[in-house]
């Protein structure tokens, strides 16, 4: 297939065993014409991406973050920026308050913590990013006084407590959050009217002229399915969610044996 750009999630998609880029997936991607933009797209903050794209020798490729929440151009200008109004997040706040549940906080530039613990200091190894500590009541209090909302919320804690949560919340709150249910002990949570996909098409509307029938897309989990679905073609990695690689147009290797350079390097080498 002809593509004009690249879009792929990062974590157990883009990231190999050690939470890492291949070398083997660099100097593909050095190797390709600066003209076809590799773009990332994730429930990761920007500044936890911006390490990638500058190993990628791609810093001035443009991002989709907090899973289509915010996008930036290249130059870093907000393109797209959608929160989830404070009256919701004080009402999630609250459902966390009845377990043992980590609460992380995120707007902009900005990832708050109240307190280092197991579940931030997992985090912070994870994205290679350092949060901005601050109890979450002076959270709440300057999003209050600044009339600012949450580009992402992150609940993290034991499986049986996040079920719990899961539940709760999508029963009062299912109409305007999404909940991704990442992993066993965490859930992502974001607006409702938001998507990889939504914000792909944002991105491309204002900065390129072609749409997302141009675009190779890769993904593993539930958030990535929008996205596979509408680009022109949609990689599910190995180990993708089954309903991931159902909607997907093919499925590549394992992320830990790098499934995306293994299908850029197929393409690449057809068109030769």
């Amino acid at each position: 297939m002809k593509f004009k750009a690249i879009c792929s999630d990062v974590d157990g998609t883009l990231l190999n065993s050690e939470r890492d880029l291949s070398p083997r997936l660099k100097n593909l991607i050095k190797s390709l014409s600066p003209e076809i933009p590799v773009i990332l797209a994730s429930s990761r903050m920007p500044d936890a991406m911006r390490h990638l794209l500058k190993d990628l020798g791609r810093e001035s490729d443009p991002m989709v973050a907090y899973n289509g929440g915010l996008v930036l151009d290249g130059k870093g200008e907000v393109l797209e920026s959608v929160t989830i109004p404070l009256v919701l997040v004080k009402s999630i706040i609250e459902w966390t308050k009845k377990a043992e549940i980590h609460i992380s906080l995120f707007h902009g530039e900005h990832w708050y913590e109240a307190k280092e613990d197991y579940w931030s200091k997992r985090e912070i190894q994870n994205t290679k990013v350092n949060p901005t500590w601050m109890p979450t009541t002076e959270v709440l209090d300057l999003w209050t006084k600044d009339n600012l909302g949450a580009h992402k919320i992150m609940v993290m804690g034991e499986s049986n407590d996040i079920s719990w949560l899961f539940g709760e919340l999508h029963l009062h709150h299912g109409k305007e959050l999404h909940l991704y249910r990442s992993k066993d002990t965490y859930i992502e949570i974001a607006p409702r009217k938001i998507s990889k996909a939504t914000g792909l098409e944002v991105l491309l509307n204002a900065r390129f002229d072609f749409g997302l029938e141009e675009v190779i897309a890769f993904g593993d989990n539930y958030n990535d399915i929008d996205l596979l679905q509408k680009v022109g073609w949609g990689v599910a990695v190995a180990n993708a969610r089954p309903e991931v690689k159902a909607v997907a147009n093919e499925v590549t290797l394992h992320h830990k044996e790098d499934g995306v350079a293994e299908t850029l390097s197929r393409i690449l080498e057809s068109k030769k």
